[in-house]
């Protein structure tokens, strides 16, 4: 019998990498793209569309919260309705589009698989590359102009566009 107290074996901790703000809102960004991505695979026309925009608020929400500034959720429908319209009618339009394509037989549903999914992803994570640029700005939601972003948004929707695919691979 051992008179020795037992030892406690003590591990190194690992200490949690620090990111900052923008690489904590650029990961939201990324994740949100993504589930926007899959919303496009709802093969119910119309609440894809309804997934995707509320990913959005969602995320605008969460990336709100990284940035302490305030959310106010009807604004930020706003400036995403305003976002998409500012890129025109082709993205816009599209999404509309394949959500509708999923009625037609055999084609519409594969056609709109392939493109909505990743047009999703790509205004998704547009939407969170301006809110980003404009809140490291000290900006707000209350602040926020979409016409002043209109360049860096589609941009964005081009890169975005990449990112998605890459990422579906």
């Amino acid at each position: 019998m051992s008179t020795e107290a037992p030892t406690a074996i003590i591990e190194p901790t690992v200490q949690p990498e620090t990111l900052t703000k923008e690489q904590q809102a650029l990961k939201l960004t990324k994740r949100y793209s993504l589930w926007s991505a899959g919303g496009g695979l709802i093969p119910i026309i119309g609440l894809d569309i309804v997934a995707i925009i509320a990913a959005q608020v969602k995320m605008i929400n969460e990336i709100s919260k990284v940035y302490g500034v305030e959310f106010k959720e009807q604004r930020a429908k706003s400036l995403v309705s305003s976002l998409i319209a500012g890129l025109g009618i082709v993205p816009l339009g599209t999404g509309v589009l394949f959500s509708a394509m999923k009625i037609l037989p055999l084609v519409g549903p594969l056609a709109a698989t392939v493109a909505l999914p990743t047009a999703a992803g790509a205004v998704t994570y547009a939407t969170g590359k301006v809110f980003i640029m404009h809140f490291e700005s000290g900006g707000t939601l209350l602040d926020f102009k979409p016409e002043k972003m209109k360049a860096a948004y589609k941009k964005f929707f081009e890169e975005g566009k990449d990112k998605v695919a890459t990422a579906t691979q």
